[in-house]
């Protein structure tokens, strides 16, 4: 889909590219949002803190939440999981899909952008999809969601977004993935839309292009700023979610930046600055890290005060 073109033009400088991205899904974005109220309630715990004043507020209209995708919302990548999808699908051979596992694997572990590494990443994704029509790769992704991700859903980070539904406020996905799969998910679960990659398309197929470049680190904090100009919001009152230490510029334009699963560098500089932390991994997972488990992850929400619970609580 629209992220796995990403062959980027290299006439513009970095920061231009960002912001083009940023804009191009900020657009894309409020075009394709779809609100639905039913989502179902399901929640984690937080780590031990003193009480807070409520958090969403009720009422505010200027305010909106932005979670991360990829093991934010959702454990693991979403692109990895759309491409076992098309493996199964039969859109490339098994060693493609080994070879892709292995970049998303890496990316993932080693948390820094090398720029050959991640052109590779780009021309291999970009050979699966170019020239498939856009809409048959959206039907292919319900699908997938069904089969794949629906069930990878972390519960507590899913009751955090439900609160500010409920509290009457808009929530976007910001995430890398192609804005086709991430407007999927946010649909899914309920959420107002999906901020995500966009790829180039003429008479409704991929050309192999991006529009700006893939929607990763500062491109994030771009979509967020153009979509809260367009829509009005005021950042200070915003809130924003991720696991990432790449998503560090998305997290330090809102005035509620929370840490969510964090990964090393992000829970250092989350402490540092005092941000809100909570983990919603297993403690077997949570070990490894030497974190503490949240407990509870697989239970159901009493209701909106146990979602808007967490928020009162702080590290």
């Amino acid at each position: 889909m629209a992220a796995l073109g990403w062959l980027t033009p290299r006439r513009r400088s970095a920061t231009a590219r960002s912001v083009l991205a940023g804009e191009a899904a900020a657009e894309a974005a409020r075009k394709t949002s779809a609100a639905d109220d039913d989502a179902a309630l399901l929640t984690g715990t937080s780590e031990e803190a003193p009480e807070e004043p409520a958090f969403p507020v009720a009422g505010d209209a200027r305010a909106a939440a932005f979670f991360d995708l990829d093991n934010t919302v959702m454990q693991g990548a979403a692109i990895f999981h759309f491409g076992r999808g098309l493996y199964k699908r039969k859109f490339f051979e098994r060693r493609e899909l080994t070879r892709f596992a292995w970049q998303q694997a890496w990316f993932r572990l080693a948390g820094v952008e090398d720029p050959e590494h991640m052109q590779d990443a780009r021309d291999s994704a970009l050979s699966i999809v170019k020239g498939h029509r856009v809409s048959e790769l959206t039907s292919i992704g319900e699908e997938i969601y069904d089969e794949y991700m629906a069930d990878r859903i972390w519960p507590g980070t899913r009751a955090l977004a439900q609160a500010h539904l409920d509290a009457g406020q808009k929530v976007w996905l910001v995430t890398a993935a192609p804005v086709e799969t991430a407007t999927i998910i946010a649909r899914r679960l309920g959420l107002t839309g999906a901020l995500g990659t966009v790829a180039e398309s003429v008479d409704g197929v991929y050309t192999g292009r991006l529009v700006g470049e893939p929607l990763h680190g500062p491109a994030k904090a771009e979509a967020v700023r153009a979509l809260a100009a367009a829509e009005d919001l005021d950042l200070d009152r915003c809130a924003a979610y991720s696991d990432s230490h790449n998503d560090i510029p998305m997290l330090s334009l809102v005035g509620h930046p929370y840490a969510i699963n964090p990964d090393t560098k992000l829970r250092k500089h989350a402490r540092a600055r005092d941000w809100r932390l909570r983990d919603y991994r297993t403690g077997r997972k949570a070990a490894k890290v030497g974190i503490p488990a949240a407990a509870g992850v697989g239970a159901l929400a009493g209701g909106t005060a146990a979602a808007l619970a967490l928020h009162r609580r702080r590290r």
